[in-house]
């Protein structure tokens, strides 16, 4: 039993590395986003969705630690964790934020960190230019559709 639950271990790390690398190399575009589709943690006990929809640097802050408390508190295999950003709250995932070596952290421990692509549009549209976010952010068309569908399928939002 041990043997398979460290293979298990050992192909799902491996798998977590391609899928990293898959995203480093990507960029952010409307062609990219999904339909708002679901992690796939298919023995997570515990389903978090972390709502960040302003900018103020203590509230990104509080949903860095609150991602890291949880881990620490479950078996980060027994949580699912996502972080839904839009409208002033992307700016955590821009890529000349502070924050940007936690968030990767917590990307590399299962959490995902979705961007709305209807604000990274409205943004361009009213600026001219695309804003820089970081390649391992997920893109959602629609990041309050994906809270929808996140609660819709056994997610607790979490608004901190």
């Amino acid at each position: 039993m041990t043997d398979f639950a460290g293979h298990r271990r050992s192909a799902l790390d491996a798998l977590c590395g391609a899928v990293m690398a898959a995203l480093a190399t990507a960029t952010i575009s409307p062609a990219l986003a999904q339909p708002a589709t679901l992690p796939d943690k298919p023995f997570a006990e515990h389903r978090i969705a972390l709502q960040l929809s302003d900018n103020d640097p203590k509230k990104q802050s509080l949903v860095i630690s609150v991602a890291y408390n949880l881990l620490k508190a479950y078996d980060p295999d027994k949580v699912a964790i996502e972080v839904v950003t839009f409208g002033p709250g992307i700016d955590l995932l821009r890529s000349e934020n502070p924050n940007r070596k936690l968030v990767e952290s917590l990307v590399a421990q299962g959490v995902r960190f979705d961007v709305c692509l209807n604000t990274v549009d409205t943004i361009e549209r009213e600026t001219g230019k695309r804003p820089d976010i970081i390649p391992i952010a997920t893109p959602v068309q629609v990041g309050v559709g994906q809270i929808l569908a996140l609660t819709e399928n056994g997610y607790t939002l979490v608004r901190p």
